[in-house]
């Protein structure tokens, strides 16, 4: 059977080299029935799913009834779980591009410690390629593009800043910041 479904992932989850969990989200929408509801199977699968992949050469493996696809990269797994008949290089796309984007992200010093140290940006971007279990996006260059937009609409105000305007116009600014943020 033909799978119609715009559902096509049903968990990215990213693993340290020892095994323990980095970031996991599980999504349970459309025909994906979650599999792993509690803390303790997703743990267990993961575990599981670490020790058979850890000395594996392939990047793509049926496991438990769903194609998964992992990459290693410095001392940080990233695995990309699907419906067992997804296309195989759909998800390979997404994984790549996720990988990528995360990569540029951090300047390309993808590890555990800079990933847990920009958190944010991770799970944003992880955001912006999938959705709900839709992959969203593949591009890893429109990716980074969304994720460092959202912090430039962060107000930026310095002391410096303020020193060097009058009071007219530090009130003017406020005033059509505070409109912009009305307007989104």
């Amino acid at each position: 059977m033909v799978n119609l479904s715009l559902y096509t992932v049903r968990a990215v989850v990213m693993l340290d080299s020892e095994g323990n969990r980095l970031l996991a989200k599980y999504y349970a929408r459309g025909q994906n029935t979650q599999h792993y509801k509690t803390a303790k199977e997703q743990k267990k699968f993961e575990g599981e799913l670490f020790s058979k992949t850890r000395k594996s050469t392939s990047e793509i493996i049926l496991y438990d009834g769903q194609t998964v696809l992992f990459k290693y990269v410095n001392d940080v797994y990233f695995y990309l779980v699907g419906n067992p008949e997804e296309n195989e290089l759909l998800l390979s796309s997404v994984l790549n591009g996720l990988v990528e984007a995360i990569s540029l992200l951090l300047k390309h010093n993808v590890d555990k410690r800079s990933l847990l140290d920009n958190l944010d940006m991770t799970v944003l971007a992880l955001d912006e390629a999938i959705d709900d279990g839709i992959a969203l996006e593949t591009d890893p260059n429109v990716i980074a593009s969304n994720v460092s937009k959202r912090g430039v609409d962060t107000i930026d105000v310095s002391l410096a800043n303020l020193n060097e305007q009058s009071l007219f116009d530090a009130y003017k600014q406020a005033k059509e910041r505070f409109n912009l943020a009305l307007l989104r």
